[in-house]
C-alpha cells in the first residue's frame, strides 16, 4: 500500500514510518522543509513537499495515495514571541492567548483533515485521524464509545473528531486512533519531558492533592504498530483506544521524576497547580483512565513495549 503520511519526521511520526516499511508499504510523508525531506529519505520513505495549512498539496498527498495517516498538529505556534521575549509552551502567556492559539490550530486541523478526507471521498481508502484521551468525557475507565467533552482539558480538538466521522459518511474508511497524554519512549518531547523541565527549573517534582488521579499511557512503538493495524483493518467511523497503562497514578510519575532529579516530591493544591505547572495544570489535575479493550479485540492490538513508569525511570529520560 502506498501511504501518505502526514507528521512524518515527528515523534510518533517517525516511528510509524518505520512500523509501515517493516510490513511492506511504501511511504510518502509530508515535508516542510529541505531537512525534512532528507530525513524521510534516510528512513527508507519518500518526500512530499507541503504543510498542513497548504489545502492543495494535502490533495494532491492524499489523492495519490492508498491510504492516509494524518498525525501532524500545527504546534509550531506554541513558541511565540510576546513583548520581544520567547514564551514556549505556553509559560506565562495570557489566557486569552493561550485559548486564540489553540482555536487557530485545531481549526487548521479541520481543514487538513478536510482536505485529506475530500480526496478519498467516495474511495473506500483508509484516512486515520489521532485524537487524545484527554478529549473525552471522564466516565470511570473511557472507552472507545465515549464522546469528547466540551468542558475537558484536550477539548479543543473535538471538531477534528466530528470531521473524521464526516467523511466516514462520505465514502472514506475514516477512522480515529485516540492517544493518551503520555505516548513515551527514546526522543520524547511530549508532557512527560515538559514535567521534567518543570521539576528541574522549580527544583521539585509535584503532583496536585493526593496524586491518586491517573494517567493512561503508551510507548511511541506500541502506537505505531495501532496506527498501522487502523489504516489495514479498521472500519469507517471507528474509535481506537491506543491505550497500553490504563491509568497511572500521577504521584508515582512525580515519585520517578523527584527520584532521578534528586529533588523533592511534593503535594500542590489546586490553586498552587497555576504557578507550578502553568498551562499544563488542567492536564496534571485530569484523572483520565482509559481502557483499549474494544481496540484489542476488533484490531488484535497487543502492546508489547515497557509501560510508562519502567520507560521513564532510566538515565536516558534525564539527559543521562
Amino acid at each position: 500500500m502506498r501511504v501518505f503520511v502526514t507528521g512524518a519526521t515527528g515523534f510518533i511520526g517517525s516511528a510509524v514510518v518505520q512500523e509501515l516499511i517493516g510490513a511492506g508499504h511504501q511511504v510518502v510523508g509530508l515535508a516542510r522543509s529541505d531537512a525534512a525531506a532528507k530525513s524521510l529519505a534516510a528512513a527508507g520513505a519518500q518526500a512530499h513537499h507541503g504543510s498542513i495549512d497548504d489545502v492543495a498539496s494535502l490533495r494532491a498527498g492524499a489523492a495519490a495515495a492508498d491510504g492516509v495517516i494524518h498525525l501532524a498538529y500545527m504546534h509550531g505556534l506554541s513558541k511565540m514571541t510576546i513583548g520581544g521575549r520567547l514564551r514556549i509552551l505556553f509559560g506565562g502567556l495570557p489566557g486569552g492567548i493561550i485559548s486564540r492559539f489553540l482555536a487557530v490550530s485545531s481549526e487548521a486541523d479541520r481543514r487538513a483533515i478536510d482536505a485529506l478526507g475530500s480526496a478519498l471521498e467516495g474511495s473506500g481508502r483508509p484516512l486515520v485521524v489521532t485524537f487524545g484521551t484527554m478529549g473525552l468525557v471522564p466516565s470511570g475507565a473511557m472507552t472507545e464509545e465515549d464522546a469528547p467533552d466540551p468542558r475537558s482539558p484536550g477539548a479543543s480538538r473535538a471538531a477534528s473528531e466530528k470531521a473524521v466521522q464526516v467523511w466516514a459518511s462520505r465514502g472514506v474508511r475514516a477512522s480515529i486512533v485516540r492517544l493518551p497524554p503520555s505516548v513515551h519512549g527514546d526522543g520524547d518531547t511530549g508532557l512527560i519531558a515538559q514535567l521534567i523541565g518543570i521539576a528541574r527549573k522549580k527544583r521539585v517534582s509535584a503532583y496536585l492533592g493526593d496524586g491518586s488521579n491517573r494517567w493512561p499511557a503508551v510507548h511511541r512503538l506500541d502506537a505505531a504498530y495501532l496506527f498501522r493495524l487502523a489504516l489495514e483493518k479498521g472500519t469507517a467511523g471507528a474509535r481506537y483506544h491506543g491505550v497500553a497503562d490504563e491509568g497511572v497514578a500521577f504521584r508515582a510519575i512525580a515519585d520517578v521524576i523527584g527520584s532521578r532529579l534528586g529533588v523533592p516530591v511534593a503535594a500542590k493544591t489546586a490553586r498552587e497547580g497555576a504557578g507550578q505547572f502553568s498551562w499544563l495544570a488542567p492536564f496534571v489535575a485530569a484523572d483520565n483512565p482509559a481502557s483499549s479493550q474494544r481496540t484489542r479485540e476488533r484490531l488484535g492490538w497487543q502492546p508489547g513495549k515497557p509501560g510508562l513508569i519502567a520507560d521513564i525511570n532510566r538515565p536516558g529520560y534525564f539527559g543521562a
